[in-house]
């Protein structure tokens, strides 16, 4: 058994200070440890797979002077479910280096609770068909150092994740004796920001593209675009080295853009969704409102369909996306038809939060639609040497 103090300060000797997750009782000393750090910083993610994109975007971000940060997601070994999306077509396709803590609910051989029965045995192999090298997390104080150093060695050489598996009683209890969560903005409910509206006629995503290619300078703005036509269509309108567009990883947008707009509050970052991948991650929502910083703005395009998959309809059309941002602590929520509600979220300066706006569009896409020709991995590191200048 080692103290969690031991781990994370060998941990911040190797540039780890970032940390997302979710709780599990075996991960309890460790995250009140870090919780209770200030020169440490923890996101506390809605599901694990928010968490693994988070860090993904603290990785993204890891360029020029931020080179050597690292960072860590947090999880139950159930939570490898929710994870497997961003694990397999975010943080190996893009290679995106991050260590993982796993715990092992379930180990064969220790009694536990009826719902870790499968998950338990299933666990390393879950990691072997991943492709994510694993070992067990290190319960004595000199091997602490050594299974860091063969992690952050593969993370380095492959850009690809580690994980250490935590068994239970690997760690020591620590007491938790801070209330709340640091980097968490507190607003009373007469706080929230007013809903507003922007009635007019709907753009198609072409045109709402263009809008915010126009008001996105590559000197200063990141523009990070959801899977599918999303992506497609930002490519062909202006391929820009300051543009990242996500394959697969459906509603990881959001969260990667939170990883990296905390991580390098020198860049505006902006993420561009649609309606069904917000609707795959409303959790976000919550995270984004509680951590979401200045320098982070999202806008929801809704077109009420899956247009990449065949245009089957979203159940969007019940769903009041500004008033949800506005309810989870958005500093701005603007909807409409409009336009101009492009315009007016990316004028809004001096406010302290994230900055929220859904566009109603259009459904329709130009013919002979491109894919992108560069690699996801060469727009990582593109991106990677235009931020890092």
């Amino acid at each position: 058994m080692i103290e969690a103090a031991q781990f994370v300060e060998a941990a911040r000797e190797r540039g780890f200070d970032w940390y997302a997750g979710v709780p599990c009782s075996y991960l309890t000393p460790f995250i009140n440890y870090v919780l209770q750090d200030e020169s440490l910083n923890y996101v506390s993610a809605a599901n694990e797979g928010d968490a693994v994109a988070l860090i993904a975007g603290v990785a993204l971000g890891a360029s020029g002077v931020h080179k050597a940060r690292r960072g860590i997601s947090m999880m139950q070994n159930s939570g490898l479910g929710n994870a497997v999306s961003p694990l397999t077509s975010l943080t190996w396709t893009f290679r995106l280096p991050q260590l993982l803590i796993v715990t092992w609910r379930g180990q064969p051989g220790v009694a536990d609770e009826p719902q870790h029965a499968l998950m338990g045995p299933v666990t390393p192999a879950m990691l072997d068909t991943m492709e994510i090298p694993w070992e067990l997390f290190p319960t004595q104080a000199d091997a602490i150092g050594p299974a860091l150093d063969r992690a952050t060695a593969h993370m380095d050489s492959t850009g690809r994740p580690y994980a250490l598996v935590m068994q239970k009683g690997s760690v020591a209890a620590y007491k938790l004796s801070k209330k709340g969560l640091s980097g968490v903005r507190q607003r009373a409910s007469n706080e929230r920001a007013e809903v507003v509206s922007f009635p007019g006629e709907r753009v198609s995503r072409h045109t709402a593209l263009q809008r915010v290619v126009e008001l996105t300078p590559k000197e200063s703005t990141v523009v990070l675009a959801s899977t599918g036509f999303c992506g497609r269509e930002l490519y062909a309108i202006d391929d820009r080295e300051n543009q990242v567009y996500l394959v697969g990883s459906m509603g990881c947008a959001t969260p990667m853009a939170l990883g990296l707009a905390l991580s390098r509050p020198d860049l505006l970052v902006v993420a561009l969704d649609g309606d069904g991948a917000a609707l795959m991650r409303m959790g976000v929502f919550a995270t984004l409102g509680a951590y979401g910083p200045s320098n982070l703005t999202h806008l929801l395009l809704d077109n009420g369909a899956h247009e990449s998959t065949g245009a089957q309809a979203t159940v969007s059309q019940g769903v009041e996306f500004a008033r949800i941002a506005s309810a989870c602590g958005y500093a701005l929520a603007l909807d409409g038809d409009d336009l101009s509600v492009i315009d007016r979220l990316f004028e809004a300066k001096d406010i302290d939060g994230v900055r929220f706006a859904r566009l109603s569009i259009n459904t329709g896409t130009p013919t002979d639609l491109p894919r992108p020709s560069i690699t996801p991995e060469d727009v990582r590191r593109r991106l990677q040497t235009h931020i890092g200048r």
